[in-house]
């Protein structure tokens, strides 16, 4: 193991042209969260280009070279011993020992309880930070966004070979159940799901206990493969279901739906930016900290946005909602109402503009 460490420690490390994100890292300890393709490896490389060569030291827990028993009893006195500063463990598994050393940096899908690691949330691309890969900001850009979704290794792959390249790195990160699931999820996209109702479904088609598909469901979830929107105050209703990416609906189905493939892409937006939001029977999103309504009407006009108001009067009145949005795919405008202010704006201009 101290042969293949003295490899790992004087190989260079190599950046592509790197696009700045949202998340950025500073001279502390870190583990960084994300899913597959999320563009872990790409922050932690860009950031270790910055420091002194021999300084740090990148290691992939991947590697099928590395035995992890011998790993644990060699690392810590070979870091000693290079004065290595800080230490990269990128797709790191539990079963490794935490080294003491200045810095240390793990990166992984799970999230794990290391106190005195700072926990970074890193998920695919937001609209803005995909901006950066476009060489025009024009109407051509959101059509590209609906194309490429927000994983930051699609600008580099081949438009042919962009579904299987997305298929293959999902299944080597996703067990079969995990994989079942999330393409049920993906037919079922901004809808109303319950783990048993996808117990029901997938059972047919395999053998599994119900415990092993709520584990499975849950462990989704965790590692933010799919997320759950609750019902305002209905905590035990059942809650909607959204992809990570966009992207995902056209790799694991045939089926499309572009209302709620545009509802997906709002949410995602939602949830980057940290706001809380919930739905319910008629609304997309409500945030209650900002008195607002927000819903996903991309080919509206004024005439079916004012009949929708008029669909959910009683919930403006009942939570004395002050803002109305309408996101829209290219309409701007407004509607007058009694009780709220009503904008219809396209997504690009909200998305940049929040």
């Amino acid at each position: 193991m101290e042969i293949l460490l003295e490899e790992l420690y004087k190989t260079d490390i190599h950046v592509d042209k790197f696009h700045f994100r949202k998340l950025y890292l500073e001279d502390l300890n870190y583990q960084i969260n994300g899913i597959t393709q999320s563009g872990k490896t790409k922050i932690v490389k860009n950031y270790l280009f910055g420091l002194k060569k021999n300084s740090y030291m990148y290691i992939d827990c991947s590697d099928l070279r590395i035995d992890v028993d011998e790993l644990n009893k060699t690392l810590s006195n070979f870091c000693i011993k290079n004065m290595i500063n800080t230490l990269v463990l990128d797709n790191y598994i539990q079963s490794i020992n935490i080294v003491n050393v200045p810095q240390l940096i793990i990166c992984s899908e799970i999230e794990y309880k290391i106190d005195f690691l700072t926990t970074l949330k890193l998920y695919p691309l937001d609209y803005e930070e995909f901006l950066a890969y476009e060489y025009k900001y024009d109407s051509t850009a959101l059509n590209h966004f609906f194309q490429l979704g927000g994983f930051p290794s699609m600008h580099k792959i081949n438009s042919d070979e962009r579904v299987i390249y997305l298929q293959k790195a999902l299944k080597s990160k996703l067990n079969d159940v995990e994989l079942d699931i999330l393409i049920f999820c993906a037919k079922m996209m901004a809808q109303k799901i319950s783990p048993y109702s996808i117990y029901e479904r997938i059972r047919h088609g395999r053998k599994i206990s119900k415990d092993k598909l709520y584990k499975s469901f849950e462990a989704l979830s965790e590692k933010n493969y799919i997320h759950q929107l609750q019902k305002v105050n209905h905590p035990k209703a059942i809650r909607k279901i959204y992809l990570c990416d966009i992207s995902l609906k056209s790799v694991l189905t045939i089926e499309k739906n572009f209302g709620r493939l545009f509802e997906n892409m709002i949410y995602l937006e939602l949830l980057k930016s940290q706001r809380d939001c919930f739905y319910d029977d008629g609304i997309d999103f409500y945030l209650p900290k900002n008195d607002e309504v927000i819903l996903g009407m991309p080919f509206a006009d004024e005439r079916t946005l004012f009949k929708k108001m008029e669909a959910i009067e009683a919930f403006l009145f009942r939570y004395q909602i002050k803002k109305v949005t309408a996101i829209t795919m290219s309409r701007e405008g407004s509607v007058s109402h009694p009780l709220s202010r009503v904008d219809m704006i396209p997504f690009d201009i909200w998305a940049i503009g929040d």
